[in-house]
């Protein structure tokens, strides 16, 4: 008994720190998707969406953009991350540079470490 505790004890952090790895490849995965998506949106469009259209213009042409030729992504649905929490996504602003596009981890919130940590693309 007192050496299944020992295992236990040595292989149980492990197992959580891998658990939590996979789960921060996860989002890393489901960024790289939806950036890619975005960049097929931009190469039919012109332009990322913009704020007021979000991650759904990928799905559906709400602002009736020109060129639309989605949807963008296979499933018919953005994907949340593996905690359960819509993904942010902020388009590029009006000087140029690129979007934004990120989980705010387990605890939903800015910063953090480890599975809370914020994952950016």
């Amino acid at each position: 008994m007192v050496i299944l505790g020992l295992l236990a004890g040595l292989v149980g952090p492990k197992v959580v720190s891998y658990l939590g790895r996979g789960r921060s490849d996860t989002a890393k995965l489901q960024l790289e998707q939806l950036a890619a998506a975005l960049d097929l949106y931009l190469l039919d469009v012109g332009r990322y969406p913009g704020s007021d259209e979000g991650l759904a213009a990928l799905l559906q042409n709400g602002s009736g953009a020109k060129n639309w030729q989605g949807p963008y992504l296979r499933k018919n649905e953005i994907p949340i991350d593996p905690w359960g929490q819509e993904f942010h996504y902020n388009p590029p602003n009006q000087t140029g540079g690129s979007f934004e596009l990120y989980s705010l981890g387990a605890d939903n919130a800015e910063g953090g470490e480890g599975d809370n940590a914020d994952i950016r693309l």
